[in-house]
C-alpha cells in the first residue's frame, strides 16, 4: 500500500456514453480509498477507441462526477493526447524483439479457441500489409497479489496467448495505453472492477519489458443484474440521474458493504462523502466477486 503522502490513485472511464449504476460504483470506491489515504485522485478519459466515442460523452461524466461531489485531483486527462507516448512504447517493445504483425482476420479467428493460437507467429508476416502488432507470451506464470482477491497466479501463453497492443485500425489496445498512462500519471494505486482482473497480469508483462513499476491493484465486486450480468452500456444499463445523488450515493455505500446509518439516506452529498471516507473499509469487499443491486434497490 502507498503511505499517505505518495498515494495515487485514479478513475478512467471510456466516453461511449454517460455513467451507470456500476461505473459511478467503481468511481466512488477508488475516489473514497484516495481520499482516506489522503492521496490524489486523477480523472481520465480513456477516449482512444475513436469508433466507439459517443459526442458529449466525455463533458457529461464530468458534470456527473461533479454532481455527486466526486471531485478530482489537477486537470482532466485525455488518452488522445498522448499519442507519441503510446509510440514511444511501441517502439521500445520493438526494440526488445517482443512483437510482431499479424495479419490475421476475425473470420480466420472466429473458428479458433479463444487463446489465439499463433498463425501469425509461427508465420512471419509482411508489415505491408494491414496487421495489428501482437506481444509474444511465454510460458510463465504472472504474479500478484490483488488486495480484495489475494494471490492471483496466471500462466501467460496458457490462459491468454499472444495478444494485441496495436490494433489493425491503428488504434492502441486497451492493455498497453492503460500501463502508459498509469505509469506517465505515476499511479501506484488501481482500484477497479473484477471484470479487468484478467487484465493484470498482461500489464505486469507490459510494465516488465517497459521497465515501469508496478502499481498496487485492488479490484471490486462488480455489480450485477438479475440475469447475472455485469451492469454495463452493452446490456443498456441506464444512466444515474444527478438529482437523486444522496440516495445513490446511500444504496452505493451499500452495495460496496459499507453499511451506513440510515439517516444518512437523506443527508446532503457532502455529509455522505465525509461519513464514507471516515468509515471507508475495503476489506470488507474481501474475495467478493459480484453484488446484486436487486438484493438493496
Amino acid at each position: 500500500m502507498p503511505t499517505a503522502t505518495s498515494y495515487i490513485g485514479r478513475f478512467a472511464p471510456s466516453p461511449t456514453g454517460p455513467l451507470h449504476l456500476g461505473s459511478l460504483y467503481t468511481a466512488l470506491a477508488s475516489y473514497l480509498d484516495a481520499r482516506q489515504h489522503k492521496g490524489l485522485w486523477l480523472l481520465r478519459i480513456d477516449d482512444l477507441d475513436t469508433p466507439r466515442n459517443m459526442p458529449g460523452a466525455s463533458e457529461e461524466i464530468l458534470n456527473c462526477l461533479q454532481s455527486f461531489g466526486l471531485h478530482w485531483d489537477g486537470d482532466v486527462d485525455y488518452q488522445s493526447q498522448h499519442l507519441d507516448q503510446y509510440e514511444q512504447a511501441i517502439a521500445e517493445l520493438q526494440n526488445r524483439h517482443v512483437l510482431y504483425p499479424c495479419t490475421c482476420s476475425r473470420s480466420l479467428l472466429a473458428n479458433s479457441t479463444l487463446i489465439y493460437p499463433g498463425y501469425c507467429r509461427k508465420n512471419p508476416q509482411s508489415t505491408n500489409a494491414p496487421h495489428a502488432l501482437r506481444v509474444k507470451t511465454a510460458e510463465i506464470s504472472m504474479r500478484f497479489v490483488d488486495d480484495l482477491q489475494g494471490e492471483i497466479s496466471q500462466n501467460l501463453a496458457g490462459e491468454h496467448g499472444d495478444f494485441i497492443v496495436k490494433r489493425k485500425d491503428g488504434i492502441i489496445a486497451y492493455q498497453l495505453a492503460c500501463v502508459v498512462d498509469d505509469h506517465r500519471q505515476k499511479v501506484n494505486r488501481v482500484v477497479r472492477g473484477y471484470d479487468l482482473l484478467d487484465s493484470t497480469p498482461k500489464q505486469l508483462y507490459l510494465q516488465h519489458f517497459l521497465g515501469y513499476p508496478t502499481p498496487q491493484y485492488m479490484h471490486i465486486p462488480l455489480i450485477v443484474d438479475q440475469e447475472g450480468h455485469k451492469l454495463s452500456k452493452q446490456t443498456r444499463a441506464q444512466a444515474v440521474n444527478p438529482n437523486q445523488a444522496g440516495p445513490t450515493l446511500f444504496l452505493l455505500l451499500t452495495l460496496l458493504k459499507q453499511n451506513p446509518p440510515p439517516d444518512l439516506r437523506l443527508a446532503a452529498i457532502d455529509s455522505i462523502l465525509e461519513w464514507a471516507i471516515e468509515h471507508w473499509q475495503a476489506e470488507r469487499l474481501t474475495s467478493t466477486q459480484a453484488v446484486s443491486a436487486l438484493q438493496h434497490s
